[in-house]
């Protein structure tokens, strides 16, 4: 039934017992008892295939909604009309959605919302679909301009009575009442003037044509883009008018109830019907109601409109761009209008949709891809079901939970099990080869149907992959025992949830029980996303949007108010081909973090990067400080460093960023980093694109922290099997090298970091200088000696000559303590000097005198300690340098 679904599509809030539909069909009636028989039986059907087409998920629920069907039925029966009374019907549609499992596999793709994508139509067709979108978009214009005309028919009367003695209105209430409506008006009317011009001129032009080759390039001449841009430029007129909304609302209210002349103003206002001369009869509150429908509903109408224009068509980037628009402003409409996202309860409370979007859903080991909305009170998960043409989507309860006394806990699993990264490196090999195919696609003359396939295809790829991807687990624990996991791919993602979650959980001491049914089934109204955020669904090629690498080097973070272990969680967006997230390792407990680790990304269509703060504590959640993102220009990125500090709360981060274009190669099925024990230290510091390899660094840093004071530091050797987990650590994965270095016992520590040197397969004082050091020892002067070994340490490649000084200077600092660690500079000489400097290979370039190895060793001792002594040594450069031009000076962000 036509009227049924309209009810369904609108939802007005205002129309409770009647809609336009319905008066129109008993406006046809003959007689008012006609009319009246008409209307309560169209109003039983519809109960009924309300009810037979609503899921009840709660029990309560389902005895209100069986009520109200029986007495639909008694009502059909007793006007003599046939009824299939199977109320079984409802029932076991009701306790199977009950009973299945939440478990969406990601191989089926069928129930979610995706745009429909033509894939088997010709070029014809789909410039003739347009022509149909278009002239409905007219005609839905024509019938909106009627119902704003009869909202303002009543305005100039009740504007001239509120200058007499007993006005209906105030000056003031008419003001607020039809507060940007004529404005309205006339943009609406200037729109469907200028659309009703170029459609009768097209029309016009091909008739005329109808018999020549030529009828589809008069197709490709109908342009409406720049029509559709200057209405939505002034699209803002809506958010004056929402903003007013509840005050007007309020008005006609309040003198709908004190006023009786406003009364049958209010409740009686007539519409025409055009060429019919048939009236369509309004209340006040429902033609109020008009704009706030309308202007909700551009996005959904500019995207069927983009849908069937082709890529290669003159409006496409017009439309992109408006589209664009209209999805900015709603965006902004949904954060501050409060009139479309409230939901009327018992005992006069207010319930209020803060965020909804979607997430993945853990339950008993299997992911589902939900749509999750927070209300002000409770959160609800809901699975969505995409209805076919001309449908009102549903959606489905899953679950809720109460925000009153609600516990949040969020984690990282540490790694996928090893069937889930095989399955998301085939999907991500899949994703490519389609991305692939669409920029061959686009290059070729006909090539519009093989891209929307490939489209379509990349899109079910992107929503596997949105199910498997997710390692961070946010758990959520309510007072009545229940637990629910939701999973996420970004970190960023996750806290916004939290901290909005967490905010309505304090403020919260107790809920109203919600109606599941009425709450569920308001949500396809309610909603603000209305889709996965999938990057095929972004129409068309961002010429600023980056494809290729993207290095990322993190400095250091200031703005402590206490020492903390820090690390920096860095993600981009685009294609999804390879990891879009990197994390340095934890820092050292400091008020002044420092990492100069560098991050690398190969991105696709990447327009932004999200950078967040996280503190992490022993024993205890990870907390996160602060985060921001921030846009990706490739106007402004190019292959020189360039030197940003952005605000993270109260936390300042200093990080380089530099970007390299170029052709992505097919993703790798591996993603473990490179061995660094027993590779050469050159071939360590490029990988990590630092001067002193992280782990001497980690080691160095921990030794600091807690074990300067422990006795024979260095000297006493840690477990071997400690000192090989840490060692296999390193070699796979450092952010869990340094997690566990963090638990170590504090000799496992420096013994890896002995091992280190020991294991290089050249030394870190390379051995052609052995010689010359040796006969730099011989130096009576200690001044000359010092000045003849540090020019020869200058000779060494950058890499060895920084980690040696690094070293160095570490070594120093633990002798400084030797009245407690029992080490001297001598021990710490005698430890190191076979590590660092080794002679050369005898018969190999060895044209030095022949010496036993005691002599070897007393050298090795010997440089060392000669080193140690010096009180100048120069500084060592940790990271290398990251500056640019003059002009990139570092820019607060």
């Amino acid at each position: 039934m036509r009227f049924s679904f309209c009810w369904l599509h609108s939802e007005d809030p205002h129309s409770e017992h009647e809609t336009p539909e319905m008066k129109r069909d008993v406006t046809a009636s003959a007689s008012t008892a006609k009319k009246e028989e008409v209307f309560c039986h169209q109003l039983s059907v519809f109960h009924m295939q309300r009810l037979r087409c609503s899921a009840c998920t709660a029990k309560t629920g389902l005895v209100s909604a069986m009520d109200v069907y029986q007495e639909a039925v008694h009502y059909l029966e007793s006007q003599h009309v046939p009824v299939e009374t199977d109320t079984d019907v409802l029932e076991e549609d009701v306790f199977r959605e009950e009973a299945e499992s939440c478990f969406l596999s990601p191989l089926i793709t069928e129930s979610i919302d995706f745009p429909d994508t033509p894939t088997s139509c010709s070029l014809e067709d789909m410039l003739e679909r347009r022509l149909v979108v278009l002239k409905g978009i007219l005609e839905s214009e024509e019938v909106y301009l009627r119902e704003l005309d009869a909202l303002l028919m009543p305005m100039k009367a009740l504007r001239a009575s509120a200058g007499t003695s007993q006005p209906v209105l105030s000056s003031q209430q008419v003001q607020t009442v039809f507060y940007q409506v004529p404005e309205l008006r006339d943009v609406h009317q200037s729109f469907y003037s200028d659309l009703k011009a170029r459609l009768s001129t097209h029309c016009q032009a091909e008739v005329s044509s109808e018999q020549e080759t030529g009828m589809r390039h008069k197709d490709f001449e109908l342009m409406v883009g720049d029509l559709f841009l200057k209405m939505v430029n002034q699209i803002g007129l809506y958010g004056g008018f929402i903003e007013n909304y509840e005050k007007a609302v309020e008005v006609v209210r309040k003198c709908t109830h004190s006023d009786p002349r406003f009364r049958t103003l209010a409740q009686s206002m007539m519409s025409n019907n055009g060429a019919d001369k048939a009236r369509t009869q309004y209340t006040f509150e429902a033609l109020l109601y008009k704009p706030l429908d309308r202007v909700t509903k551009t996005t959904l109408v500019l995207r069927d409109l983009l849908k069937t224009t082709p890529v290669e068509h003159r409006d496409y980037v017009l439309l992109q761009e408006v589209l664009r628009l209209s999805r900015s402003f709603l965006s902004g409409v949904n954060e501050s209008s409060q009139c479309r996202r409230e939901v009327t309860l018992s005992h006069g409370m207010r319930r209020q949709l803060m965020r909804d979007g979607f997430v993945v859903d853990m339950s008993d080991g299997e992911r589902s891809l939900r749509h999750l909305f927070l209300y002000t009170d409770l959160l609800l998960c809901t699975r969505f079901k995409h209805a076919g043409r001309g449908k009102q989507d549903q959606y489905r309860f899953c679950w809720y939970l109460p925000l009153a006394g609600l516990r949040l806990h969020w984690v990282a699993d540490q790694e996928r099990p090893s069937d889930a990264n095989i399955r998301l490196h085939s999907i991500r090999t899949k994703m490519y080869l389609l991305r692939q195919q669409l920029r061959q696609h686009a290059k070729g003359s006909r090539g519009f149907i093989m891209a929307a396939r490939s489209r379509k295809k990349l899109e079910q790829m992107e929503l596997m992959q949105l199910t498997l991807s997710p390692i961070y687990r946010l758990e959520l624990h309510s007072l009545s025992g229940k637990s629910h996991t939701l999973l996420f791919s970004s970190l960023y993602e996750l806290e916004e949830w939290r901290e909005a979650i967490h905010k309505l959980t304090t403020d919260n001491i107790e809920t109203v029980p919600p109606d599941l049914l009425t709450l569920t089934s308001a949500c396809a109204k309610l909603r603000m996303t209305q889709q996965p955020p999938l990057q095929t669904a972004n129409a068309g090629e961002n010429e600023e949007s980056l494809c290729g690498t993207l290095s990322v080097a993190v400095h250091c973070a200031f703005g402590l108010h206490q020492p903390a272990c820090l690390y920096v969680c860095v993600e981009v967006d685009g294609y999804e081909f390879y990891d879009k997230q990197a994390q340095t390792h934890s820092s050292v407990h400091s008020l002044n973090p420092h990492w100069d680790q560098e991050l690398s990304f190969q991105v696709d269509g990447a327009q932004n990067m999200s950078v967040l703060c996280v503190s992490q504590s022993d024993g205890q959640n990870d907390t996160v400080l602060g985060r921001t993102t921030v846009k990706l220009e490739s106007k402004t990125l190019n292959k020189r460093w360039r030197r940003q500090t952005l605000q993270l709360g109260h936390v300042e981060v200093t990080l380089s960023l530099k970007y390299c274009p170029h052709p992505l190669e097919p993703p790798s099925s591996t993603t473990q980093q490179p061995p660094v024990f027993c590779v050469s230290i050159q071939s360590v510091v490029q990988q990590q694109g630092v001067l002193v390899p992280h782990v001497v660094r980690c080691c160095v840093e921990e030794v600091e922290r807690r074990g300067l004071d422990e006795v024979g530091i260095y000297r006493v050797s840690g477990t071997t099997s400690d000192i090989s987990m840490l060692k296999s650590a390193f070699n796979s994965n450092l952010r869990e090298a340094v997690s566990r270095l963090r638990s170590a016992e504090v000799n496992a520590v420096s013994g890896v970091l002995k091992l280190y040197f020991r294991e290089l397969p050249e030394p870190l004082i390379p051995t052609e200088l052995f010689q010359s050091l040796a006969r730099a020892l011989d130096i009576q002067d200690l001044n000359s000696r010092l000045v003849s070994m540090l020019s020869l340490l200058q000779s060494c490649p950058d890499a060895n000559r920084h980690t040696f000084l690094y070293l160095l200077h570490h070594l120093q600092r633990v002798s400084e303590r030797q009245d407690v660690n029992k080490m001297s500079l001598l021990n710490l000489a005698t430890v190191f000097g076979p590590s660092l400097v080794r002679p050369p290979v005898a018969g190999v370039g060895h044209n030095g005198p022949t010496m036993d190895i005691s002599q070897e060793v007393v050298i090795q001792v010997q440089v060392v300690y000669c080193y140690l002594q010096c009180n100048n040594l120069p500084e060592a450069q940790i990271s290398l340098p990251h500056d640019t031009d003059a002009e990139d000076e570092t820019t607060h962000m």
